[in-house]
């Protein structure tokens, strides 16, 4: 029945995966409860001081982290997936499926709790998750699984996000040490979101337009939103990421002051 189910839904390879989905949402969860467990243990000097939505942000950032890490490594052989390769729009592998089984579980989790916590967090982490579980539910058609592996390389700059965000919470603000992840952060969300984000955005297109006329327009126009949304996303959060990264540098106004004054003592 649950296989009738979702083969009218249109992900009717679902049925082999929906399981891992779940699975994935609720280690999600888990992963939540166990960074307020241990947190405290770790950083007794800044966790417990948190309060309210900080505290809950702080475990979020904990999730996207491991998720992060974990489906970036699960992804990766995809690009060398030789019956992925050889359809590109249509193509099923059960390895694939799984993966993006995972991703839609976290996907599923971040939107819920995106929507749950709106006012603390925005609209822009709403739309996000929206639109990354409806990209990767559909590839249960199957859809794109392909293209799914080549857009989950986006999640290569989330650690360094995150380690960014922790150290301005460990009072490493301004830091050396934040700098550099910060240059790294800007060359990885640069290369992996923007570059090769829009490149392989365009061959995308391309593959679709090749085989147009079997592809569902309720299909076109999710994708075609989502794909508008998401690299419009990565072009404001990076442009966001550089104002950040220039606040934090730059130097203040006392600290010209005194590079004025020690200047003009030299010259004198």
């Amino acid at each position: 029945m649950a296989t009738n189910v979702l083969d009218s839904l249109g992900v009717a390879t679902l049925s082999n995966h929906w399981t891992t989905l779940l699975a994935s949402a609720l280690v999600c969860n888990i992963i939540v409860q166990l960074s307020g467990l241990i947190s405290p243990m770790l950083f007794p000097g800044t966790y417990p001081k948190l309060q309210g939505a900080k505290k809950l942000n702080w475990d979020v950032h904990v999730v996207s982290s491991v998720h992060a890490i974990t489906i970036v490594l699960l992804s990766a052989p995809l690009l060398w997936n030789e019956t992925l390769i050889k359809n590109k729009v249509f193509g099923y592998d059960f390895y694939a499926g799984q993966v993006y089984a995972v991703a839609c579980g976290y996907f599923l989790w971040d939107t819920l709790h995106s929507i749950r916590y709106m006012k603390e967090f925005g609209i822009g982490f709403v739309f996000h998750g929206i639109c990354s579980f409806g990209v990767f539910i559909f590839s249960f058609r199957p859809f794109l699984q392909y293209y799914g592996s080549v857009f989950l390389m986006f999640e290569l700059s989330t650690p360094f996000l995150n380690i960014h965000w922790f150290m301005d919470k460990l009072s490493m603000t301004g830091s050396i040490y934040q700098l550099i992840n910060g240059i790294i952060l800007l060359a990885v969300f640069f290369s992996a979101r923007i570059v090769f984000g829009l490149y392989m955005s365009y061959h995308a297109y391309v593959s679709v337009m090749d085989v147009l006329h079997q592809v569902p327009w309720h299909l076109i126009i999710i994708y075609s939103a989502a794909n508008v949304v998401l690299n419009s996303l990565n072009l404001f959060w990076f442009y966001k990421m550089i104002e950040s990264l220039m606040k934090r540098f730059k130097p203040s106004k006392a600290d010209v002051k005194k590079a004025r004054a020690t200047k003009a003592k030299r010259v004198e």
